[in-house]
Parts: C-alpha cells; sequence; structure tokens
C-alpha cells in the first residue's frame, strides 16, 4: 500500500511540473558580405558565459596570401595580427572570446591583404 501511494504522488508531481525543452543553440549575430576585390568575408558574434564569442573569416579562393587583420569592440582592438589563407580553401578565420562589459557592443573587423590592397571590413553589433 504504501509503494502505491509513493507511485501515485510521484505521477502526479510529474504531471504537475511543466516540461522543460532542451535550450537551443544560439547562432548569435552573423554578417558577411563582399571584399573590395575577390574575396568574402563574414563575421560572427555572440554572448556566451559572460564573454563575447567572435569569429572573423576571409576567404579568397587562394591560398598563400597574407593579411594584416584588426578586431575592434566599441572602438577598443581586441585583435591585431597576421593571417595567412591556407588550403584547401584559401581562406583564414580569426576566432577570440572577448570581454562583454553591459550594454550593447559593437564589434568590427577588417582585414587588408598585404599584396594588392584588398580590404575586407565587417561590423555587427551585439
Amino acid at each position: 500500500m504504501r509503494t502505491m501511494t509513493i507511485l501515485v504522488v510521484l505521477a502526479a508531481a510529474a504531471v504537475a511540473l511543466p516540461s522543460v525543452a532542451p535550450a537551443r543553440d544560439n547562432p548569435g549575430v552573423i554578417r558577411s558580405g563582399s571584399c573590395s576585390g575577390n574575396a568574402d568575408w563574414k563575421l560572427k558574434a555572440k554572448h556566451d558565459d559572460g564573454r563575447i564569442e567572435t569569429e572573423f573569416e576571409v576567404d579568397q579562393n587562394r591560398s598563400g596570401r597574407r593579411w594584416n587583420v584588426v578586431v575592434r569592440r566599441n572602438g577598443t582592438v581586441v585583435f591585431r595580427g597576421v593571417r595567412l589563407t591556407r588550403p584547401p580553401s584559401g581562406s583564414f578565420s580569426v576566432n577570440r572570446r572577448i570581454g562583454d562589459p553591459a550594454g550593447r557592443d559593437r564589434i568590427v573587423a577588417t582585414a587588408r591583404a598585404a599584396a594588392g590592397g584588398q580590404v575586407c571590413r565587417g561590423a555587427l553589433s551585439v
């Protein structure tokens, strides 16, 4: 009898509790566009555990090309470096987890080709 009472109470509790759906993967904000020459860029950013996860990708379809890259958050440089396009796609990417102060944040990423002067610039707000 006691086992039956426990089962009834548990069944009633299970029905009364709202179901919780698993959290969906948040893709954040994604922007893409064309560079000044024959390359394309993509910029992604999303809030993640008190930081902003960012990814800036440039696809030129030619391997071995050198690019100077700068990523800024609200005007402050959070990354400055050189990247080379790599096989098989002839692209590069910069991935960074940056600080996430209160309020909206504007992320601007710029890449300049060392040869030819092509420029890729993407911006978004998170």
